[in-house]
């Protein structure tokens, strides 16, 4: 593949959303194409699940990762897959990493059988750089408006779902890097734009 796979993370309220949209105007006017998606969403079958899984009823952990899992491989298939097959930039608003902060993290699930499953969804293809933005679980919490369901998880769970999004970062710094997300979207996003050139210039 030609192109570059960029996942954005972070806990709730870490202004991923702003980010990537601010993060794509930054890349367009540098010449690149870019593609821009979001999880759990992007597809008409992935909107569906997103409203399952934000907000609807409970369900139970593994009933969650797989269906995060079952989203995560339509839109590899219709959308990252090919954008990247035309040589483009894709900025994808969380990944499978999210599955690893939030479901083994948060919930508790086995890491290796939730990593297993999602390397299955999305055939092997995983971000060439991971990008989790920093912020304190309170502030981020303090920052939605309207929480979905796993936004209303208690302050334990965020504080788990942050912890063990450093423990990636920690593990795998050549792919997962911590950028701390401030008050000024514009400047992280410049910062992010610089780090793809950067890792892009180590691949030639």
């Amino acid at each position: 593949m030609k192109g570059f796979y960029l996942a954005l993370e972070g806990g709730e309220g870490a202004g991923k959303t702003t980010v990537a949209a601010l993060l794509q105007e930054v890349l367009e006017k540098r010449g690149e194409r870019v593609t821009l998606v979001r999880e759990p969403g992007g597809t008409e079958l992935g909107d569906a699940i997103r409203l399952l899984v934000l907000h609807s009823v409970d369900m139970t952990p593994w009933a969650e990762a797989m269906l995060f899992a079952a989203q995560r491989a339509q839109l590899v298939n219709e959308a990252v897959r090919p954008a990247l097959e035309r040589g483009e930039i894709v900025i994808s608003d969380r990944s499978l990493y999210s599955s690893l902060a939030y479901q083994v993290g948060g919930r508790g699930l086995p890491y290796q059988d939730v990593w297993q499953a999602n390397l299955l969804a999305v055939g092997g293809l995983i971000p060439d750089l991971v990008v989790v933005l920093g912020v304190d679980p309170e502030v981020g919490r303090s920052r939605q408006e309207v929480p979905d369901r796993i936004g209303r998880e208690h302050d334990q769970f965020q504080r788990r779902v942050a912890e063990t999004y450093r423990q990636l970062g920690a593990a795998d710094p050549e792919r997962v890097t911590v950028v701390p997300a401030g008050d000024d979207p514009e400047a992280v996003a410049k910062e992010i734009a610089d780090l793809i050139d950067a890792k892009r210039r180590g691949h030639d």
